[in-house]
């Protein structure tokens, strides 16, 4: 069982020289995954804009002028539609994503018949559907899905810098219900925030703190969104700085898939590079990621072959087991 480490224990890692840093990374990752290859996500926004909460990065928020057009939910065969063709152009699981505050039972239906529906295509499940009621994790767990997602996004003292309409108490409630009713969790944050490198310490340790620890871990690098508080004001975080958090991460989750999300498109190959040096080992593919743009399949593929690296193939087993 992995061990959690204390926000001045993660620290002490990102104080790390960094070729001393990266070089542990890499060795915790040999022990965990087999090396050069890299899970590959597919991330479809299924319902789009209008929502009531006030994440201070976020496009999709209501109450900013970002652009963004709401759209309803979705319909089922346009779902299957993109997740086949994510299938064909080699991603292995499938991502649903709804702006919502939380769901409510009617969408959850509609939701669950698509998890069901891309279930039986072979691929794995995720969905991000904001905070879970009671029983409703159960559900999508017997609709067949394998992951939920929900961020922590940042250090518990950073939070209220960036959200004021939730609190870091309901997120981990929500990441409680969706362990208990025995999904895999994917769980990461956000880098570029405004935040100090010990509140990306103290995201990390949160994260390590979870039992078991998340499945998946995403790390974004900021998009700036103009119209959003964060966008307006936030400076980027340096690349090597990035890539600090993605090692840390690596040594305090060595079990977890750490995935590169949104803002690789910042990122040159040399630091993607990097990054995969460092412990990453999952991408999305697509070139967006719900509102903000993405890498497309090709240069995404033409990067991995300059790499070496290959595409994992098929779904892995269940690594909640494995580390309960």
């Amino acid at each position: 069982m992995a061990q959690s480490l204390s926000t001045a224990e993660v620290q002490a890692l990102l104080d790390k020289p960094f070729m001393d840093l990266v070089h542990e990374a890499q060795t915790i990752h040999r022990r965990h995954f087999r090396p050069g290859t890299v899970q590959v996500s597919s991330l479809l926004s299924v319902k789009t804009g209008g929502c009531p909460e006030d994440c201070g990065y976020c496009a999709q928020a209501a109450r900013y002028q970002t652009g963004v057009q709401g759209e309803g939910l979705m319909a089922t065969d346009q779902v299957l539609e993109q997740a086949r063709a994510a299938r064909d152009a080699g991603a292995t699981r499938f991502c649903l994503s709804a702006a919502w505050r939380g769901p409510k039972d009617r969408d959850l239906d509609q939701v669950a018949e698509m998890v069901a529906a891309v279930k039986e295509m072979g691929m794995e499940t995720c969905a991000t559907l904001g905070m879970l009621g009671e029983g409703q994790a159960e559900r999508l767990a017997v609709a067949g899905l394998d992951y939920y997602n929900h961020n922590l996004d940042t250090s518990p003292e950073y939070y209220q810098q960036v959200i004021g309409t939730r609190g870091y108490d309901h997120r981990l409630d929500t990441l409680r219900k969706v362990q208990e009713a025995g999904l895999n969790v994917c769980c990461g944050g956000i880098v570029g925030m405004g935040e100090s490198r010990t509140d990306r310490a103290g995201l990390i340790a949160q994260l390590a703190a979870l039992a078991p620890q998340p499945q998946s871990v995403p790390i974004n690098n900021l998009v700036p969104v103009p119209g959003t508080p964060v966008g307006d004001s936030s400076e980027p975080v340096e690349p090597l700085e990035f890539i600090r958090t993605v090692a840390a991460a690596r040594i305090a989750l060595p079990s977890s898939y750490i995935r590169l999300a949104a803002g690789r498109l910042s990122l040159t190959e040399a630091e993607q590079a990097l990054c995969f040096q460092a412990g990453a080992n999952s991408i999305f593919y697509g070139d967006e990621l719900l509102t903000t743009p993405n890498p497309d399949e090709g240069s995404d593929r033409a990067l991995l072959d300059k790499l070496g690296m290959a595409i994992e193939e098929a779904p892995q087993d269940s690594r909640a087991e494995k580390q309960a």
